[in-house]
């Protein structure tokens, strides 16, 4: 391995948990954390300016998420190595990140061992998916049954998931920065690919694919 460390944009909306990963990453000897944001917007500024090896990023944070903090970096900068690494083990908010571009996902059930070798291996640009996930993907490809979430693209699973979580429709306009009309004819295809009609029957195909808790 080179000399020179690995370095990391850490992304995850509180303090006390980017402080305790920065100290194991930075442990392991080869990873330096060069930058922290503590939302989306902060991370997409912050990887203009220290273009990092890898940015390590949580899904779930104030404004917009990062499924929409990754997409605009890979926008901006396709060879960017972006690991996902989340509370959420859902297999279909993973296939979604490698659908966007992101190299990696792991979940924050991972051993420290398994986070220090994801870094490392998204830093090489190469895929890493967390056994957790990985053995969840080979199960579900298995499966003949098909969840109708996968008929999604990556910006309607993106409107799904706000709408969940319970924002409305001026508030998901103003965090992914699109017209009301643009994010009402989004909403309108999604309740038409999953069949159906109001937002509290969108919560419970989330909570039937383990996307939350009932």
């Amino acid at each position: 391995m080179s000399d020179k460390p690995i370095t990391v944009l850490l992304a995850d909306d509180h303090m006390v948990v980017r402080t305790g990963y920065r100290r194991l990453l930075e442990q392991s000897g080869h990873i330096e954390v060069v930058a922290e944001a503590e939302n989306g917007e902060v991370a997409c500024r912050l990887y203009q300016e220290h273009i990092p090896d890898v940015v390590v990023m949580d899904l779930s944070m104030p404004g917009i998420g990062g499924l929409e903090a990754a997409r605009r970096i890979l926008s901006r900068e396709p060879s960017a190595c972006i690991l996902i690494f989340s509370l959420h083990d859902n297999v279909l908010l993973a296939e979604r990140a490698l659908q966007a571009g992101i190299l990696g996902y792991i979940t924050k059930a991972s051993s420290p061992e398994v986070l220090i070798q994801a870094v490392v291996t998204v830093a090489q640009h190469r895929k890493f998916l967390g056994p957790d996930i990985a053995q969840s993907v080979a199960l579900r490809n298995m499966d003949e049954e098909d969840s109708s979430l996968s008929n999604l693209s990556p910006r309607e699973m993106e409107i799904f998931l706000l709408v969940v979580e319970g924002k409305s429709g001026a508030e998901i306009a103003s965090t992914l920065h699109l017209t009301n009309k643009t994010v009402s004819n989004y909403l309108h295809q999604v309740k038409q690919k999953l069949n159906v009609h109001t937002s509290a029957e969108l919560v419970h195909v989330a909570i039937q694919n383990g996307l939350i808790m009932a």
